[in-house]
């Protein structure tokens, strides 16, 4: 049985029966209380401080997700690796502007816009990496009471960065996650060319490679995108985003924190732990 305008349609023979007043005021106060519930589901609620929800009530059983994917740079990590690695070049405040413009989703074509910065990249030598990976790159906050939590749940945890597999090798063998897609940067002689090299899965790992890794995973697991959670900062995240059972949002541009069902604005990664029970 279904309402539609002040009328029952009774699905067994498909006729229409007129509602009474009473039962028309009845109806009506249904639909607004389903329109105020509805409306609360789709509502940002500050879970607590720093700490908004919506789409969904909490908390959330953990051992329901099977799959975690992180963006690194700025979620996993405290840095934008392009960015201090231009550092070396005397190039950084040139290639930021471009990363900011990008994570904020004002550049649409992100495979353009990382050909550009890596291309400002060119003459920086490999002991110049090595040093933003030692001196500079550090976890962010929660990062590995997060994956360990997750990972005691029984769930894997895959890296998917617009990134440089430079980094993203090293994030992977500090936390242990099982599976990584990234950007390989060209070297020759130890210099960087101020070009990628292509893989077999494509030649840039931007929003829709990651989106497309998340289901690959998901597909090869065995299990529903329904049970993976997607966690990042910048536009180039939402396409993973919204196909994940749940979307994440850590320290993120307005764009993302406003399309995220959880987004983190103060403290730690393992703060997603707050909406979920054992």
């Amino acid at each position: 049985m279904k309402s539609f305008f002040g009328k029952v349609l009774i699905s067994d023979n498909l006729t229409w029966t007129p509602l009474t007043g009473l039962q028309l005021q009845k109806q009506l106060v249904l639909n607004l209380l389903s329109i105020d519930l509805i409306n609360d589901m789709i509502q940002a609620t500050e879970f607590a401080p720093g700490l908004t929800i919506q789409g969904f009530t909490a908390p959330l059983s953990l051992s329901k997700f099977k799959l975690i994917a992180f963006d690194m740079d700025s979620t996993l990590i405290n840095i934008e690796c392009v960015d201090e690695i231009a550092d070396a070049a005397g190039r950084k405040a040139e290639v930021a502007a471009i990363t900011e413009a990008a994570m904020r989703g004002e550049i649409t074509d992100y495979k353009e816009s990382l050909r550009q910065r890596v291309g400002l990249l060119k003459g920086v030598t490999v002991a110049h990496m090595q040093q933003v990976l030692t001196e500079r790159l550090r976890l962010n906050p929660g990062a590995a009471n997060l994956v360990n939590a997750c990972k005691a749940s029984g769930m894997k945890v895959l890296l998917v960065s617009g990134g440089f597999t430079y980094f993203t090798d090293h994030v992977r063998d500090v936390l242990g996650i099982d599976w990584t897609r990234s950007n390989v940067l060209e070297f020759n002689d130890g210099v960087l060319t101020g070009r990628m090299v292509d893989q077999a899965w494509g030649d840039i790992c931007d929003g829709e490679e990651k989106r497309k890794t998340l289901l690959e995973t998901c597909q090869m697991m065995g299990i529903s995108p329904e049970e993976a959670i997607a966690m990042g900062d910048g536009a180039n995240d939402l396409p993973m985003m919204g196909v994940a059972g749940l979307s994440v949002a850590y320290q993120a541009k307005p764009k993302v924190r406003e399309q995220a069902m959880v987004a983190i604005n103060q403290g730690g990664l393992d703060r997603l732990l707050e909406v979920m029970t054992n």
